[in-house]
């Protein structure tokens, strides 16, 4: 197992101990799920409710873009926020909880006030959204002790997935049995209930008198640790090639649906793909295999989510291609949990929530830029697409293999951010040791 690490890292004062008991973790993933299944839902319902009083698929196509593109714009920003605040429960509680107030008010304006208005509100929504993802998930490591984090990871990763499934699933329900504006609201709802209880969580001020106010070149710290430090940089990189494959996946299960005369299948494909993650991430949580490298278990998920997807050509029949792609899901599973885990292990303490939103901003990006090239691709047909989603992950793999395990580049050293903040590597560590100098686990070994 790898050394533990210094209480400083958690942003607490000297050796004060963690603060979480037996109901953290439930009271986090509850407002974990509200958020982020307020989130995934939206998007669909924001459509739902533009079609049926605008009548006009194309402004809900324009909100869902003004509430995603934030997602990644704006994670810098509130990921240097969030690591410089004082009392992080109130930026994170209250980030959340307007986060929901403002689909509410999407739910009341939509079709009865003008588009730019309705527009800069997702906006503004969305500039929000990282500290629902990433931002949530970086709190983990200073709400629970260092021999749970990693089924803890594994279990943050489920409610990423249930959000992924019930999501859509509650919002095209209820839109269609009462509305979309109901819908929306009930969604916002949630996510606020999610922002409220946030405020319940043990986290204790980060110490010294006064808050460490952002500045500009702040907003780098995260970017240049994902730069320099080779953990990081491999997985980092690796699932955001990986996520141009899994981006595709819905147009190519479109594709299927009308290869097998199977309509179904447009979501089922999807669907069954969700559930294999979350029986891959719950299978994670219980037998954490490599927990001492999850760097080298996000490679392998990699590969391995490649294999199912690249015998879906020949599957025959759209029951064997629902199998392949919860096979494929299933590996995903594993992958997210480490590469959660990843960032928490290798991420100094001052930049941590940076790194997790921007690693989340990267992927989200990644998913959208492989959707629109599966769809500008579409005349292709499912086939070479589908082939071509396996290749991303094999590529993914390949990149992360040679960004951890390759020559020294000159950005491998020393960070700057941990010369001027708290250690953060295994304990006996000098405080300005770049973690891909230092060992990873207990034979001594690093990580290369």
């Amino acid at each position: 197992m790898p050394a533990a690490r210094p209480a400083s890292m958690s942003g607490v004062t000297g050796s004060a101990p963690r603060t979480g008991g037996p109901a953290t973790l439930p009271l986090y993933l509850t407002a974990a799920a509200l958020a982020r299944t307020a989130d995934e839902g939206a998007r669909v319902a924001l459509v739902m409710l533009a079609v049926q009083r605008a009548d006009s698929p194309a402004l809900g196509g324009a909100l869902v873009a003004a509430l995603m593109v934030p997602h990644v714009v704006a994670a810098p920003v509130a990921g240097a926020l969030a690591d410089s605040v004082r009392r992080r429960r109130l930026l994170h509680g209250g980030g959340v909880a307007l986060y929901g107030v403002a689909l509410a008010v999407l739910a009341a304006l939509v079709g009865r006030a003008g588009d730019l208005v309705v527009l800069v509100l997702a906006a503004a929504a969305g500039c929000v959204a990282p500290l629902l993802t990433g931002g949530l998930t970086s709190l983990l490591g200073e709400l629970l002790p260092k021999d749970r984090l990693t089924r803890a990871f594994s279990v943050d990763a489920i409610s990423y997935n249930m959000a992924g499934i019930c999501g859509p699933a509650a919002a095209a329900a209820l839109g269609a049995a009462t509305g979309a504006g109901l819908a929306l609201t009930v969604l916002g709802a949630g996510g606020t209930a999610g922002g409220l209880l946030l405020f319940a969580l043990r986290l204790r001020p980060r110490s010294g008198t006064r808050p460490r106010r952002a500045r500009p070149v702040d907003l780098l710290s995260g970017a240049a640790v994902l730069v320099r430090d080779r953990p990081l940089r491999s997985v980092t990189w690796s699932s955001s090639v990986g996520q141009l494959g899994v981006g595709a996946l819905p147009v190519v299960s479109v594709l299927l649906a009308r290869r097998y005369d199977a309509p179904w299948a447009t979501g089922g494909l999807m669907t069954a793909f969700a559930v294999g993650a979350l029986a891959g991430s719950l299978s994670y949580a219980y037998r954490p295999v490599g927990e001492e490298r999850p760097e080298r278990v996000v490679l392998w998920g990699l590969s391995g989510t490649a294999v199912p997807l690249a015998a879906v050509p020949w599957s025959g029949h759209v029951l064997v291609a629902t199998a392949l792609f919860a096979a494929a899901g299933f590996c995903t599973g594993p992958l997210f949990s480490a590469l959660l885990a990843s960032r928490e292990r290798y991420a100094p303490a001052a930049v941590r929530t940076q790194v997790f939103t921007l690693g989340a901003g990267l992927k989200s990006t990644f998913a959208a830029a492989g959707a629109a090239t599966a769809g500008a691709l579409s005349g292709l047909g499912a086939a070479p697409l589908v082939l071509g989603a396996a290749a991303c992950q094999v590529a993914a793999s390949a990149v992360g293999r040679l960004l951890l395990t390759g020559c020294r580049t000159r950005w491998d050293g020393p960070a700057p951010v941990r010369a001027r903040n708290a250690p953060s590597g295994p304990v006996g560590t000098a405080p300005d040791a770049a973690p891909s100098d230092v060992p990873s686990d207990s034979s001594g070994k690093g990580h290369s």
